[in-house]
């Protein structure tokens, strides 16, 4: 079991401060979703992560003792690609594969391995622009995990895949949790979070706004609300119902395509909405507590200053 940890950190370019004392961790066999706006500082924090950038203070953390990248095997998928368009596709995976300390034969196997598993190998020896988008992603995926690392870093990870390469990558994602390796996983496609991800830290203008368990988080904010919706009435007729006929109930926290968000008063409970149901003429399709997504989530922490 491993652990990582991010302390304190802050990070200046110039006069200008853009990490204001980040803090989050995240443990072997469990993924981490760092989210957050464009800008608000998680590639900044990544690069730290990787030692490509130097923190101005702060600490980061492996198992209590001060974290050296270099003396780790980690895997580092960036949002902007980084492999070379003009060399082949197994060619560049066996030279970064012998970057990250492995012997030629090794690289060698390790690099069949993985684009046999993303099912790319029938491109091995075409040049990287020649494959398409989501075939240049799946190369990408196989080289960030050919030197078999400890600590993978996910950004972006899905773009440009159709829904069956995405449940290849899915499956791979998986596959890495299960092995016990720590995974830290960034994208903007909040469903794909909410799949693999135990913990979530949002990161908002150079700060975390939010951390924690992702179940407990949802249990909190979906706290004193209901969802409801009825068959023989519209969202919008159910809302007018709601409101004329409850006022001492509940209150409208908002609606969704197929059901209202409905928050009790203070004092009510769900009890006395159910029998105010069993009273009414309402043919109820769907009634119960409300869990909220994660991007309703991500909205209520960042979404004030879209």
């Amino acid at each position: 079991m491993m652990r990582l940890e991010v302390k304190g950190i802050r990070k200046s370019f110039g006069d200008k401060e853009v990490l204001h004392g980040v803090d989050f961790h995240v443990e072997s066999g469990k993924a981490l979703g760092l989210l957050g706006r464009n800008g608000a500082g998680k590639t900044t924090t990544i690069r730290i992560l990787m030692d490509v950038f130097h923190a101005n203070s702060g600490e980061i953390l492996l198992d209590g003792k001060k974290f050296v990248p270099a003396r780790h095997r980690i895997g580092y998928l960036p949002e902007e690609r980084g492999l070379y368009p003009k060399r082949t596709v197994i060619d560049q995976m066996i030279y970064l594969a012998c970057l990250r300390g492995m012997n030629p034969r090794e690289a060698r196997e390790s690099a069949k391995k993985w684009l046999a598993r993303l099912e790319v190998s029938e491109y091995e020896t075409r040049k990287l622009e020649t494959l398409s988008k989501g075939n240049q992603q799946k190369v990408q995926l196989a080289a960030t995990l050919v030197s078999n690392p400890e600590i993978v870093i996910l950004d972006e990870p899905f773009s440009g895949l159709d829904p069956v390469n995405s449940q290849i990558l899915k499956d791979v994602v998986n596959e890495l949790i299960a092995e016990n390796r720590i995974v830290i996983f960034s994208s903007h496609q909040m469903s794909y979070v909410e799949e693999f991800c135990d913990e979530i830290a949002i990161i908002n203008q150079g700060e975390v706004v939010l951390a924690g368990r992702l179940r407990d988080i949802k249990r909190e904010y979906g706290k004193n609300r209901l969802m409801l919706a009825a068959e023989n009435l519209s969202v919008e007729e159910l809302a007018g119902k709601v409101e004329r006929e409850w006022p001492n109930l509940v209150s409208l926290s908002g609606r969704k395509k197929e059901f209202l968000i409905l928050e009790l008063k203070e004092g009510a409970d769900r009890r006395g909405v159910m029998a105010a149901l069993a009273a009414s003429d309402m043919e109820v399709e769907r009634f119960g507590i409300y869990e909220p997504s994660l991007n309703d989530i991500f909205v209520v922490k960042v979404g004030e200053d879209e």
